[in-house]
């Protein structure tokens, strides 16, 4: 994998370039002090892993990866426990680094970043299986068909509140009742209307009429709480009737 490495602090990033000596798979492009340059850089060149500080002065490591429009894997380096959570509300960032690093550590964040490709193959290669368990239909596709127990069961769209992912299931929660489904979220996303209907999350999919209060980073949704990460934060303010 061709990777750079963005980090302020020279110290760090030859020892993330030691660490990445130890490893075959691994080529380092380049280096960089600041999130600027690697923008100027990824402009012109692509690469398949980026080792991201998050602390860096005048541009964060988050600031970063907001204006990559289609990031490659990120591993995030840092001495800040404290941005954990956030930091996996990027669908990007496949493991979270907190220095010093040892190279055990370093070894399994590695072989994060080499399974995420597997598990989009395995994504796309079970779609066909999972093809069954829903069906749209009518011409203003405002119902859903389920699959449950050799059953089809029709959903009508506008009361599915919101759609959470569970592993290879899917929980879709309407108005009345809940269905837990074989299926991802992306194939769902596929089934419903985008004028309805927002990922604001990547375990998330909400009925953006259903909202009923907006707080920091979450929605509230009859009952439910549901966040909202930070890059899908602007799409979700843009799409919302507001005074």
């Amino acid at each position: 994998m061709n990777c750079i490495i963005i980090d302020d602090e020279e110290t760090a990033r030859m020892i993330i370039q030691q660490l990445c000596s130890q490893v075959d798979e691994l080529n380092v492009i380049d280096d960089f002090p600041n999130a600027i340059q690697a923008i100027k850089f990824l402009n012109k060149e692509e690469v398949d892993l980026i080792f991201l500080d998050i602390h860096m002065p005048d541009f964060t490591g988050f600031d970063f990866i907001d204006t990559l429009k289609n990031p490659p894997k990120i591993i995030l380096t840092t001495s800040d426990k404290n941005f954990a959570l956030e930091a996996f509300e990027y669908e990007c960032i496949v493991d979270y680094l907190v220095k010093p690093i040892t190279l055990p550590r370093f070894l399994k964040a590695i072989q994060k970043a080499e399974s995420t490709t597997t598990v989009a193959a395995t994504e796309t290669s079970t779609e066909t299986q999972t093809e069954s368990s829903l069906n749209t239909s009518s011409s203003e596709e405002n119902e859903l068909y389920i699959n449950i127990d050799r059953r089809l069961i029709k959903i009508n769209i506008p009361t599915i509140n919101l759609i959470e992912a569970k592993g290879d299931y899917v929980l879709i929660k309407t108005e009345k009742q809940n269905y837990t489904v074989h299926s991802t979220l992306k194939k769902v996303e596929e089934k419903l209307p985008t004028d309805l209907f927002l990922k604001v999350h990547r375990s998330y999919i909400i009925n953006i009429k259903k909202i009923i209060d907006i707080e920091d980073n979450s929605v509230l949704i009859a009952k439910d709480v549901i966040p909202v990460s930070r890059s899908n934060r602007p799409e979700l303010m843009k799409r919302l009737n507001m005074l």
